[in-house]
């Protein structure tokens, strides 16, 4: 890859679906690892992006995962028109959630996704309006810690 080029993708993410549930982090995960990406930095990528695709599905009627990867970082936005954050404040902290009881009967719904969002990311925003849904932006610096 050289340094202007960036490898795209893009996954349409089903509201509900939990049969399909982290399809997209996986074929990211994989992407990177093709890349050649460092193991430590991948993992830190599918976890974050599992968490906010786990979101889409239990909390949104659906969305999209997006992933873009240069040569010194990958970026990762996470958007849907589902129901909004109306404290986002209040879902940064762990252990907070508004899952419904069946995700959680399924052990999904702990209130950790948005916390190891920020957590595993090294620049993380999040916009969202009830009512209008959410955007979820995470940056991970292709800078390991295994060095």
């Amino acid at each position: 890859m050289s340094e202007n080029k960036s490898v795209k993708m893009e996954f349409e993410v089903a509201g509900g679906d939990f049969e399909r549930a982290g399809e997209a982090s996986a074929k990211i995960k994989r992407m990177l690892q093709r890349l050649g990406i460092a193991a430590d930095i991948v993992r830190r990528i599918a976890i974050g992006t599992y968490e906010a695709e786990m979101n889409v599905i239990i909390h949104a009627g659906g969305g999209k995962v997006a992933a873009e990867v240069f040569t010194d970082a990958t970026e990762i936005t996470v958007t849907d028109a589902g129901p909004g954050i109306p404290d986002i404040d209040k879902a940064l902290q762990e252990g907070w959630s508004t899952a419904p009881e069946y995700a959680r009967q399924m052990g999904f719904g702990a209130g950790m996704g948005l916390p190891n969002m920020v957590k595993c990311s090294d620049k993380f925003d999040i916009q969202s309006e009830v009512g209008v849904g959410t955007t979820i932006r995470m940056r991970f610096e292709h800078i390991s810690e295994d060095l």
